[in-house]
């Protein structure tokens, strides 16, 4: 969620967890599913990463439109790419690492494939030739692109020109560089350890 803080300029501090401390008391106070992120303010824990970034776009200027429809829209587009977008594509990611082996894996991937190709399908004719899912960036995008970059590697965003458009402006803005080089720096200094 650093992209989202980045964008609207907000300052924040990352606590590293373990594998093992995720599912520890104290995190799981925090998030009750052992998972990242969370989200600390003050008193507030938030966890699930859509519900932070709408936390934040809704607190702070630069992530949703002022207009009342528009802002709605771009809150639609954030559920879109976590509710009906992201489904498809962690579960073929999870029969590529987890079921590689079975002896019904390659039967299986051409079928999560086309289940991914499908919403892809559909989203490409929705984005069109626009630069963005409806009108200026937003929340809606930064989600989607969030969700879209997960196929990276995959072979298959290739065959969306359009959608590879969308991600390359998304990852062109100042804020997901400083976002990127961030956690690039994270997994230096871990891997360096």
């Amino acid at each position: 969620m650093r992209w989202a803080f980045e964008e609207v300029g907000l300052p924040y501090d990352v606590r590293l967890l373990s594998f093992g401390e995720m599912k520890e008391a104290p995190h799981r106070a925090l998030h009750p599913f052992g998972q990242i992120p969370t989200y600390e303010d003050g008193d507030l824990a938030l966890f699930e990463s859509g519900a932070i970034v709408l936390h934040i776009a809704e607190r702070h200027a630069g992530l949703l439109p002022d207009d009342a429809n528009a802002r709605a829209r771009a809150v639609t587009w954030m559920f879109a790419a976590l509710s009906t977008v992201e489904p498809p594509i962690v579960e073929r990611s999870m029969a590529v690492l987890l079921e590689r082996e079975k002896s019904w894996h390659e039967e299986r991937l051409p079928i999560l494939e086309q289940r991914v190709r499908g919403r892809l399908d559909e989203l490409s004719k929705y984005l069109g030739d626009a630069d963005w899912l409806d009108g200026d960036f937003s929340a809606g995008d930064l989600m989607m692109v969030t969700v879209l970059r997960r196929l990276t590697g995959s072979g298959i965003l290739e065959d969306y020109p359009n959608l590879c458009a969308h991600i390359a402006r998304a990852e062109a803005r100042p804020a997901y560089g400083r976002a990127f080089d961030d956690q690039l720096a994270v997994f230096v200094v871990a891997s360096s350890d």
